[in-house]
């Protein structure tokens, strides 16, 4: 099930949230040290996590499924959002170089479809990020943010998926080791939970990441359902 856009939103703005934006963006900058002329796709609600790839990335887009609705972004700017169906993505072959997934994978019910789709839109070399509640942490058993929303993964469950669907994992992180309360001493402390955690208890994260390259040889076929493919972009462009 997907997560309303507006909760998500709304969880990016509170201080537990935005605690949450930098550890995760912490972990997402030093997987992607250097996205100098690269296109960025941020699929699912990526964009708290895109502002800081702009400055570097020659391009970046995102596209929001549509079970959880969509928001303009970059707010006061022209729009660079458009609502599809997760796993028909309104864009060529080949086209992007990365694609960063955030609240995605474990809410939505095509999966592999999904993962197969990321596959057809990047370019051969292209690296897919997966960031994913991790089914072993505390943020995954409580439902009050949204990553305890969805199918949680384990580290090992991310890496079949991506090779059943023609990619070779390469990298993993983890983030979010400060327990999921909005206590201020609790979220004053983040960056102390976050490297005791780091060093000591890397398996209980809150989220674990798993980076991939597309694989062109090899691999299993994934049978997909031909549909009708529908789009329907975010006033002010998608170009």
């Amino acid at each position: 099930m997907w997560s309303d856009v507006v909760d998500l939103r709304d969880f990016y703005e509170s201080d537990l949230g935005l605690v949450a934006r930098r550890m995760i963006g912490r972990e997402i900058r030093r997987l992607w040290p250097d996205l100098r002329g690269q296109s960025v796709l941020g699929l699912g609600f990526a964009t708290p996590y895109l502002r800081a790839l702009q400055k570097d990335a020659e391009r970046v887009v995102a596209v929001m499924p549509a079970g959880s609705g969509v928001l303009a972004w970059p707010p006061g700017e022209r729009s660079l959002v458009c609502l599809a169906e997760e796993d028909e993505l309104p864009l060529p072959d080949r086209s992007v170089d990365r694609v960063l997934m955030v609240h995605a994978l474990e809410s939505t019910e095509h999966a592999r479809s999904t993962l197969r789709e990321v596959w057809r839109v990047l370019a051969d070399g292209g690296k897919l990020l997966v960031i994913t509640p991790n089914r072993r942490g505390i943020w995954a058993q409580l439902d009050r943010t949204p990553f305890g929303q969805g199918r949680p993964y384990t580290q090992g469950q991310l890496h079949r998926l991506l090779r059943d669907t023609m990619f070779t994992p390469e990298g993993t992180g983890t983030a979010l080791f400060v327990p999921p309360f909005r206590s201020r001493f609790v979220l004053r402390s983040a960056m102390a939970w976050e490297n005791l955690g780091q060093r000591w208890f890397p398996t209980l994260a809150g989220v674990v990441m798993v980076q991939a390259s597309k694989q062109i040889y090899g691999g299993s076929r994934v049978e997909v359902g031909v549909k009708a493919r529908r789009y329907l972009p975010v006033p002010g462009g998608f170009r």
